[in-house]
């Protein structure tokens, strides 16, 4: 990548090669991660640990789960199924603005006290989410939203060079199955 080389450009690149294996052993490590949080909350929601407050009603509860499968969707689409073009599709039509929505109104009511945060891991586990803060919490929530609302707009340049990429593509192949239906040899 040149230094001088332009979104437009790095965008029109991305799409016309494929998608490389780091990036989707990345896509799938998502997935496990978002999972693996699902499984967390969950714990602490059917043990009653104090990590949600009062304030964590039905919509914070769509509001935090939906955050987590909008990211097990859009990965899962490119690092799983290797489908790129609809995971940008995804992303740029809802997944990417719904989950800094919905981040920021978790920011703003903030149903969580993190001081039991690892209440639901064995003792030997709890230092690595022990260090977690509230403080810590709403910081890495405001960055989550910058993140979110950063790749929606990239994930809409990158979806339009993909798009345009796959129409070629498929305007190329259409006429050569015209070519092969016209013609048949006899």
């Amino acid at each position: 990548m040149k230094a001088n080389e332009s979104w437009f450009s790095r965008g029109k690149a991305e799409a016309e090669k494929g998608i490389p294996f780091g990036e989707r052993v990345v896509g799938i490590a998502i997935v496990v991660f978002s999972v693996l949080m699902v499984l967390y909350l969950g714990a602490h929601q059917t043990r009653s640990t104090g990590f949600f407050t009062g304030t964590f009603g039905t919509l914070e509860t769509l509001m935090l789960y939906g955050i987590l499968i909008l990211g097990i969707i859009s990965a899962g689409l490119e690092g799983v199924f290797g489908l790129r073009l609809y995971s940008r599709l995804f992303d740029v039509f809802g997944g990417l603005i719904l989950a800094a929505v919905c981040t920021a109104w978790l920011l703003m009511v903030f149903p969580f006290e993190f001081a039991y945060f690892a209440d639901v891991l064995p003792g030997s586990l709890s230092f690595l989410v022990q260090w977690i803060s509230n403080d810590v919490a709403r910081v890495l929530m405001v960055l989550g939203i910058i993140v979110y609302l950063g790749a929606a707009i990239y994930c809409t340049i990158a979806y339009s060079f993909v798009g345009k990429k796959q129409s070629k593509t498929e305007r190329v192949f259409d006429k050569i199955l015209k070519q092969i239906s016209i013609s048949p040899k006899k």
